[in-house]
């Protein structure tokens, strides 16, 4: 006989004067290969079409659908309910504006992200767009494609212990972006010129090392690896600034 779900999910509507945050309970009867974004689908549109969540590809490729699960941030499409107890508590994930219920502003935090890190790559040649691509060893093309497969979903700051304290530290998603351009020869940046985006409190030196991030990240980045790169990195390129006044 298939188990009967309880679902404690998080419920306010910021824009609406009338709300107020409270959990809502749900029971749902439990079916084979169920994701919480079945479930919460289902929720939707049997119970109360008014829950709020979000979801695009369904298969972990586009973050939408991250919230925390039993206290835990991860993706609902990536979570079976087999691998959870009966009663299953949702919450949005923190850091990040609340639009309503489940659903948060991920899109407005890492639109910032990208103008403080200067994502993009740094260059003074000019673009030919009959050229041939530019060739790469093999190897640091592997490593920049390992890090750009982030999905954005928003966990790893979410879990960030620095991250719920200060809303200016740049977070685990923002630095592992700045190490995939520190590794692309094609980036003309120098060690210098990364220091002054994350050589302080706000970027490298503010990571308290708690590596929840790494613990929650959907698609396994290798963002302790990252962390420790950076921090070597920055730190010598302090120790060389300090030196050479």
């Amino acid at each position: 006989m298939s188990r009967l779900l309880k679902f404690n999910i998080f419920r306010y509507n910021p824009e609406d004067t009338l709300s107020s945050p409270h959990m809502e309970e749900f029971v749902l009867e439990e079916t084979d290969a169920m994701t919480l974004f079945i479930a919460l689908n289902r929720i939707r549109e049997e119970q109360d079409p008014s829950l709020q969540f979000d979801f695009c590809c369904r298969a972990g490729i586009c973050g939408s659908c991250g919230m925390v699960i039993n206290g835990r941030p991860g993706l609902a499409c990536h979570t079976k309910t087999k691998d959870l107890p009966g009663e299953i508590t949702l919450l949005p994930l923190p850091v990040f504006k609340l639009v309503g219920d489940l659903s948060v502003d991920t899109g407005s935090w890492f639109r910032e992200m990208y103008t403080k890190t200067e994502s993009w790559i740094h260059t003074d040649k000019e673009f030919d767009a009959d050229a041939l691509e530019e060739r790469m060893d093999n190897k640091v093309a592997v490593g920049i494609y390992e890090l750009e497969r982030c999905v954005e979903c928003g966990c790893c700051i979410s879990a960030c212990g620095t991250a719920r304290l200060r809303e200016d530290f740049l977070g685990a998603a923002a630095l592992n972006r700045v190490a995939r351009f520190l590794i692309d020869p094609r980036d003309q940046r120098t060690d210098s010129d990364y220091y002054e985006i994350i050589g302080n409190d706000m970027g490298i030196f503010g990571c308290m090392g708690l590596l929840a991030c790494e613990d929650v990240c959907p698609k396994h980045l290798p963002l302790q690896n990252q962390l420790g790169f950076l921090r070597r990195k920055m730190g010598i390129t302090s120790l060389k600034r300090i030196f050479r006044k």
